[in-house]
């Protein structure tokens, strides 16, 4: 079970960035064929929602952007997973006491509460803080 940052899915989609997307894009092409398990969260989703519609150097079409989004959220393949008042406690927790951004804390809390122990992430340094979490970095 491989949970995907936001990073790795935004990468596959970024034309501005050739190679990076090249390797974001087996693998989530993998996930999507069925060949790997993927989870992603709400966090993720809005994250990868906002990103292309704000932050890319080459512009992405709204229209491209919906339908990524709903390719993602309508495949059966990519598994869907959320957070509550009881993750967002434990993210906080975290947070403080590894020294790392609130929003990846959230994400770790997200991912030991269903039981996911790795992730596709380019941020290796801050998710291999978190015992028992294994940060894969396809670029490296």
């Amino acid at each position: 079970m491989n949970f995907f940052d936001t990073n790795i899915l935004v990468y596959a989609y970024d034309f501005s960035e050739n190679e990076k997307r090249e390797k974001c894009w087996k693998i989530i092409k993998s996930v999507f064929e069925g060949e790997k398990e993927g989870y992603i969260s709400n966090q993720i989703l809005a994250e990868l929602f906002y990103v292309l519609t704000k932050n890319m150097r080459k512009q992405v079409p709204i229209d491209d952007i919906n339908d990524i989004l709903l390719s993602l959220l309508d495949s059966h393949n990519w598994k869907k997973i959320n957070y509550n008042h009881l993750t967002i406690k434990r993210a906080m927790h975290l947070s403080e006491k590894y020294k790392m951004h609130f929003w990846d804390a959230l994400i770790c809390a997200t991912m030991l509460e269903n039981n996911i122990f790795s992730i596709y992430t380019e941020n290796e340094k801050d998710f291999k803080k978190i015992p028992g979490l294994k940060a894969i970095n396809p670029f490296s």
